[in-house]
């Protein structure tokens, strides 16, 4: 009788979660799940506090590949709502995924996939301005023409001179948007974001998050919209343009905890508090995980056959200990990342005169705050509220393991999340009925400082050839959820089709067909 083949799944997160399910629905191969934390989800994990739930980071359900569509809609069905217009976007593309399940109800089911209206707005000199920008009347009367005039006069410049090569961020923005809209509305986010100068970030970020959003589009968009010219095909639109969204009942976490469900119902196992100590090698192949119990101390060793690493490359490096040469390990030790904290706030109400805020968040480009957005939690999900007379809000920071926010008690985070509320005039202190704080570190890895030289390491680990590297963490790459499932379901066709080059994995979330918005 051959012996049973186990895959090692390191992080129970969307690429790790999809890795087991695929590999138990298309191979005879055991995946076995260690997930560091005791929460499923890895960054679309959902947290519950006092009956109110938290989406780290905010998750919309969005993609242009059926497969995952589908594959979402398999395990939570969409809602059948009886919004006539919403439920027009996505009747085709149903049809066309050949999903023909019954819809949901849900009052009266928990397993649902909502459909969503998306708004954001930019909190900008205390005003708030549509997000993507609408270069409408309403825009232009609240920039001013002073304004308006300078940012035309930049964009121009930019369509006549741009900057080549496009080497960083601050060279795509401006590429895009002009110098003067990229200073307005792009620059104190994403240096909050990224805690650097857009000058030393790598212009792949932007490739990778925002490709083709310009001004351009968002006037072709505006100007679709105002003559009701829109197309009701989501694939032929910019994602950052996109107006609805599908979100799981209770939050992101929800899907991945159904996931992890049948994955142990299918004979997969799923291990929470389990961190990974070190990483056995024989030549060119992992032979073994070792790990130690979070809570008892105790180690383990698991024998793998495959090994999927979604945790973070800087980890995965120092877990091979030795074996990796000098210079890559000084590579992967310096590698950049940013670590995020959400205070979740229930409020009275939002906003200092109670006037109602439908957006699901909000970028805040004031310079003078520390806070980089405010998600409205009732505006994603109401079931994510306990009490649906409260507003439940997540205020969003991000920060470095060196940084002093990062070592700040919670009872100080949570001053200062109210404080600079207070300040933008978005809340009340006195309107704060109850706070907690979480704590994500490497939610994002960032692209620069030494990412410049990642494709050595990535070289390195490839010639492993058991070894798969997928989703956020684990690629160094920053996906969506969606990519990073699209990055695990490609690795188990490598092996379903014993396919050694990896290139296909690495070549999910680079094509330019797929936009997306910071």
């Amino acid at each position: 009788m051959s012996k049973q083949k186990i895959a090692i799944i390191i992080g129970a997160g969307p690429a790790g979660l999809t890795a087991a399910y695929e590999l138990l629905k298309k191979t005879d191969i055991t995946p076995v799940i260690l997930e560091r934390s005791n929460i499923i989800g890895g960054i679309s994990a959902t947290y519950k506090y006092k009956g109110n739930r938290i989406d780290v980071g905010g998750h919309r359900f969005f993609t242009k590949s059926d497969k995952v569509l589908k594959w979402w809609l398999d395990f939570l069905p969409i809602e059948d709502t009886a919004d006539s217009e919403l439920d027009s976007i996505y009747r085709k593309r149903l049809k066309s995924i050949g999903w023909t399940k019954k819809r949901a109800n849900p009052d009266s089911t928990d397993k649902v996939m909502l459909v969503r209206k998306r708004k954001s707005r930019i909190l900008f000199s205390g005003m708030l301005l549509d997000y993507p920008l609408q270069l409408d009347w309403t825009t232009i009367s609240k920039l001013g023409a002073r304004r308006i005039t300078k940012i035309t006069v930049s964009y121009t410049k930019s369509l006549l001179f741009p900057i080549k090569p496009e080497v960083t961020l601050e060279d795509f923005f401006i590429n895009r948007f002009g110098k003067e809209l990229y200073k307005t509305f792009f620059k104190s986010y994403s240096e909050k974001l990224w805690g650097v100068p857009c000058t030393e970030i790598n212009a792949e970020w932007g490739t990778q998050r925002i490709k083709g959003l310009s001004i351009t589009k968002a006037i072709k968009h505006v100007v679709q919209d105002k003559l009701k010219i829109q197309t009701r095909n989501a694939k032929k639109q910019e994602t950052s343009l996109i107006d609805h969204f599908l979100y799981p009942k209770y939050g992101p976490g929800q899907l991945w905890e159904e996931v992890a469900d049948e994955v142990t119902r299918l004979g997969g196992k799923v291990k929470l508090g389990c961190s990974v100590e070190s990483i056995k090698t024989d030549g060119n192949t992992v032979v073994a995980v070792e790990v130690v119990n979070q809570s008892s101390g105790e180690k383990s060793i698991f024998e793998a056959d495959y090994v999927f690493s979604t945790m973070a490359v800087s980890n995965l490096t120092k877990s091979f200990g030795q074996v990796v040469p000098d210079r890559l390990r000084k590579i992967a030790s310096t590698l950049p990342y940013r670590n995020f904290i959400t205070v979740g706030l229930l409020l009275k109400k939002l906003g200092k005169k109670g006037e109602q805020i439908e957006d699901n968040w909000l970028y805040i480009q004031e310079a003078n705050v520390e806070l980089g957005r405010v998600q409205i939690f009732n505006n994603w999900s109401p079931y994510m509220v306990a009490d649906k007379n409260k507003v439940w809000v997540g205020l969003e920071y991000f920060c470095s393991d060196q940084d002093k926010l990062w070592t700040m008690p919670d009872n100080k985070v949570v001053e200062l999340a109210k404080q600079e509320m207070e300040v933008i005039n978005l809340i009340s202190k006195s309107d704060v009925m109850d706070s907690v704080v979480v704590r994500m570190p490497k939610a994002y890895p960032a692209y620069h400082g030494s990412y410049k030289d990642f494709s050595e390491l990535r070289k390195y680990y490839d010639n492993f050839k058991n070894l798969y590297l997928i989703g956020r963490n684990g690629m160094h790459r920053y996906n969506n959820q969606d990519h990073s499932m699209l990055t695990a379901m490609e690795a188990v066709e490598n092996i379903k089709d014993r396919v050694n080059n990896k290139s296909k994995i690495w070549a999910v979330n680079t094509e330019k067909s797929y936009h997306e918005s910071q």
